[in-house]
């Protein structure tokens, strides 16, 4: 028997396979461009995907190894101001990415993320979090400014 997250992978795979088979009767390339308009949604369904049936497999092998647990006994409660929190964070981040640009905004939206996810306690964490939050950004510019060439918001107050 699958848990929570063996059923959400069930879902997102059931959900990509039939998104993926919708993008077959997407036309083709045109001369000009050597990819179609199908071609980035097959990557990222193809990879959502595959994600989802790794979620699956991984489940199914922590359930065989995990000892059976009564029902309700030490399961986690919800937590919704954390997710009201990071509902904010997104909402303030996608507010901000006109005013200081793609840059500024995502790292401070990354590492605030993480120290609401996961407050760190010393000097150390804190420069793990920066560190996440730079690698990032530097990944998310490059890859969509110069492998996708997607225009990135400048800020109005920043230029940058």
């Amino acid at each position: 028997m699958l848990s929570r997250e063996g059923i959400a992978g069930l879902v997102c795979l059931v959900g990509s396979l039939a998104l993926l088979a919708a993008t077959w009767g997407l036309p083709g390339p045109t001369l000009l461009v050597p990819v179609g308009p199908g071609f980035y949604p097959r990557i990222i369904l193809g990879i959502t995907a595959a994600l989802s049936l790794a979620l699956i497999v991984a489940d199914y092998a922590a359930q065989r190894r995990r000892a059976p647990v009564p029902a309700r006994s030490g399961e986690a409660r919800a937590n919704y101001g954390l997710v009201v929190a990071c509902f904010a964070a997104f909402g303030l981040y996608v507010a901000a990415l006109p005013w200081i640009g793609f840059r500024i905004s995502t790292f401070i939206f990354v590492a605030a993320l993480q120290a609401v996810l996961a407050p760190p306690l010393d000097r150390k964490a804190w420069i793990v979090v920066s560190i996440t939050a730079l690698v990032t950004t530097l990944v998310a510019y490059y890859l969509f400014n110069h492998y996708l060439l997607v225009l990135l918001p400048r800020g109005r107050w920043t230029d940058f």
